[in-house]
Formats: structure tokens, C-alpha cells, sequence
């Protein structure tokens, strides 16, 4: 395929092994990564007249890549974040291509509260609203007033947070709308003075007696607890938590509860949550480990990558775990992290 007005910087037979938490062997077709909107939208333009897909990468902290990746993948790497404070309300806007941790301890720097509960979650912000992060009682949806995207042919749109479709782990980008949007800048209201959220339980225990907590406060806990129960990817590749939360029927639920009275839950829209990590420990899998492949000590909701492993091999295992939790209590586990890229089976 001729390679004409090819956009600068473009690298064919790209390695991308450093650009996935998981450090899973892949190769793209071609590799670019953007710091600026008119950058990316001649990129895409580039794409559409190769007629090549066009994959999208962040931190890589949330997908398991295939072993080949065709097309472009581009990496948003757009910086920049600006602050507005107007009275007690903070608005801030990032690009998307600024780290999500380093985000938030900027904003608690600053004294800007409303993002320590999120604190240590990683990935770019350009990917933050497309899994609808959330962590420790807090979930992005309520944060954000806006996210800026450029579609496939090369437009800009605008959207509300009532327009993007959040729901847990989830949001229009990631499903209704997949592949279509690529974001550019997401815009979030914070608030100069601390509104603590403790509602999980261990955070509740550590601030027990003390009425207002410091923002600062909230996120040091927030990162203790993180790093006591997940890995670092630098450390032991992994994608941090592997599969969501799953929300089952009362009827169901009552039934699990009778055999296991201690079983966590949670009240949700459409029927009870319970905690993925909890099943797969008790069906086993805390801190098992399988040629390449395994489950974490310490948090059996993280699936931790030895070394030797493709995404073959993470889409098998985890089918495993998938089908192991199905059989032991009726329960389907869906997975977080999205596949990209074309799978050699």
C-alpha cells in the first residue's frame, strides 16, 4: 500500500510490547502517536484515503492486545490542563493524552478536592471516560461536564456528561459507539473545599472518629490500600482489575446467600452487585498460577502476566475463569479490558 503524504512520525511494523501494561507481545501496522487535534485529524484523514482501521491507545492500561494489529494505531498523547476556579466550583479541562494519577495529584496540589478517590488508577484521561473509571465510592460520571472527541472523518464534537451514556464500567464510547470517537480533552468540576467520600468500607474504618478528612488525606489512604492489594505493571504486568463487577438477579443473589452468608453485595439499579474478586477467590483462583499466566496473591481480581504469554493465551485463560465462576455459582463475569487488534488462532 503506497504510503503517500504519509503523516511525520508514522512507524510501520511498530513494537508494541511497551505500550500495553500487560506487556503482551503485538505488532501494529503502523504507529503514531498525536499531541495536537489538527495532528490527529490529518492522521485520520491519512487513514481513510490507505483505507486502514484505525485503533486507538492510550497508556494501554485497560486492553489486551492481539498479536497482530492492523492499521493505524495512534497513540493520544495531547497535553495540557488548565484550571478555572469560580467560587467554591473548580473547572478544570485536560488533554487526553495527560496520565490520569498525575492528574489527580496535581489537582489535590492545588487544593482542588473531588478526584483522591481516584487517585493511583492508571491510564490516560482520554481514557477515563470511555470506561467510566471509578474506585472507592467514586465513579468519573460524576465529575465530568464535558468530553471533547474527533470522530473517523475527521470532525469535533462536543458532549455532556447526560450524552456520553455512563454506566458502570462503561459509556457510549466503549459500547454504543465503539471505535467511532477518539477523545481529545475531558472537562471536570471540582470543588475547593474537601467533600470526603468514604462509603467503602476500609476507608470508612481508617477515618473512624474524624468528622472532614483532607482531600490529601482521603487519597494517601486511597493509595495505601491500592498499592497493598494491586501490583504495579511495572513490576508484574497486568491489566488491573480483569473483569467487572457483576450485578445478579435478587432471586439469584438469595440463593448464593443462603449458601454463603458472608458473600459481599451491594444494592444496584437492576439487582444486587457482588464483587467479582470475591467468586473468583473462592472458586480458587487467589494466587494461581498457570505456565505464563496467573491470578494475583493478594487480589484474585487481577490477572498478572508472567512472561510468554500472547493475547491468545489471556483470551483462553480468562475464558477459564470465566466459565469455572459460571459453573460453580451461575454467575457470568464480564471482562473489562477490550481486545484489540486480530487474534492468530
Amino acid at each position: 500500500m503506497p504510503l503517500n503524504r504519509a503523516p511525520e512520525g508514522l512507524i510501520p511494523h511498530a513494537d508494541l510490547t511497551p505500550y500495553n501494561t500487560l506487556r503482551l507481545p503485538a505488532e501494529a501496522e503502523y504507529l503514531l502517536s498525536v499531541y495536537r487535534t489538527e495532528q490527529l485529524k490529518e492522521a485520520l484523514s491519512w487513514a481513510r484515503r490507505e483505507q486502514l482501521p484505525v485503533q486507538v491507545l492510550g497508556q494501554g492500561s485497560n486492553v489486551v492486545l492481539a498479536p497482530e494489529v492492523p492499521g493505524l494505531v495512534i497513540r493520544i498523547a495531547i497535553p495540557g490542563v488548565d484550571y478555572q476556579q469560580r467560587d467554591e466550583s473548580v473547572i478544570v479541562r485536560a488533554g487526553g493524552g495527560v496520565i490520569w494519577s498525575a492528574l489527580v495529584d496535581d489537582s489535590l496540589a492545588k487544593g482542588y478536592s473531588g478526584l483522591e478517590n481516584l487517585s493511583l488508577i492508571p491510564g490516560t484521561v482520554g481514557a477515563a471516560p470511555i470506561q467510566n473509571i471509578g474506585a472507592y465510592g467514586v465513579e468519573l460520571d460524576q465529575l465530568v461536564l464535558r468530553v471533547e472527541t474527533i470522530d473517523l472523518e475527521g470532525q469535533a464534537h462536543i458532549f455532556s456528561a447526560q450524552q456520553c451514556g455512563f454506566r458502570y464500567r462503561d459509556s457510549y464510547f466503549k459500547s454504543e459507539w465503539r471505535g467511532e470517537h477518539l477523545v481529545t480533552a475531558v472537562t471536570l468540576k471540582l470543588s475547593t473545599h474537601a467533600k470526603p467520600v468514604l462509603s467503602y468500607a476500609p476507608l470508612a474504618a481508617a477515618f473512624e472518629g474524624q468528622q472532614s478528612p483532607s482531600a490529601e488525606a482521603v487519597a494517601e489512604q486511597v493509595k495505601r490500600i491500592r498499592r497493598s492489594k494491586l501490583p504495579d505493571p511495572a513490576e508484574l504486568p497486568n491489566a488491573g482489575s480483569f473483569f467487572k463487577n457483576p450485578v445478579v438477579p435478587e432471586s439469584l443473589f438469595h440463593q448464593l446467600q443462603s449458601e454463603f452468608a458472608d458473600i459481599p453485595h451491594w444494592p444496584a439499579v437492576d439487582g444486587i452487585k457482588l464483587s467479582a474478586g470475591w467468586l473468583l477467590q473462592q472458586a480458587g483462583w487467589k494466587g494461581r498460577k498457570e505456565g505464563p499466566l496467573g491470578m494475583h496473591s493478594e487480589q484474585a481480581l487481577v490477572l498478572v502476566h508472567h512472561g510468554g504469554a500472547n493475547g491468545h493465551d489471556i483470551d483462553a485463560f480468562s475464558e477459564r475463569l470465566q466459565q469455572d465462576v459460571l459453573h460453580q455459582f451461575g454467575v457470568a463475569l464480564e471482562r473489562e479490558p477490550a481486545t484489540v487488534g486480530r487474534q492468530n488462532r
